[in-house]
């Protein structure tokens, strides 16, 4: 059973950073693309970043140069390395993969920007 694990959320201060993980079981994931998507309260849930089994990232415009989405296949482990957070960054951030045309999500960890 593929199951999807985030950790790393936290509270944080306006220009702090935190790293976020999603550990992945049940399958083979080094062919998979991975994704991280977020939703605040009241909003819709955006995509963040996308990375490729080769490695290929892309990033919604407002955290482009501030996230850095990575994949460790070794570990089935993908990470996004979040710096200079803003208040707008405040939401449960979520794992997702696309495993055999089912899509599967993780539970979601929380990450608040306030000072």
């Amino acid at each position: 059973q593929v199951q999807l694990v985030e950790s790393g959320g936290g509270l944080v201060q306006p220009g702090g950073s935190l790293r976020l993980s999603c550990a992945a079981s049940g399958s083979n994931f080094n062919g998979v693309i991975m994704r991280w998507y977020r939703q605040a309260p009241g909003k819709q849930r955006e995509l963040v970043a996308t990375i490729s089994s080769g490695g290929s990232t892309t990033y919604v415009d407002s955290v482009k140069g501030r996230f850095t989405i990575s994949r460790d296949n070794a570990r089935n482990t993908i990470y996004l390395q979040m710096n200079s957070l803003e208040p707008e960054d405040t939401a449960v951030y979520y794992c997702h993969a696309r495993v055999r045309l089912t899509a599967y999500w993780g539970q979601g960890t929380q990450v608040t920007v306030s000072s």
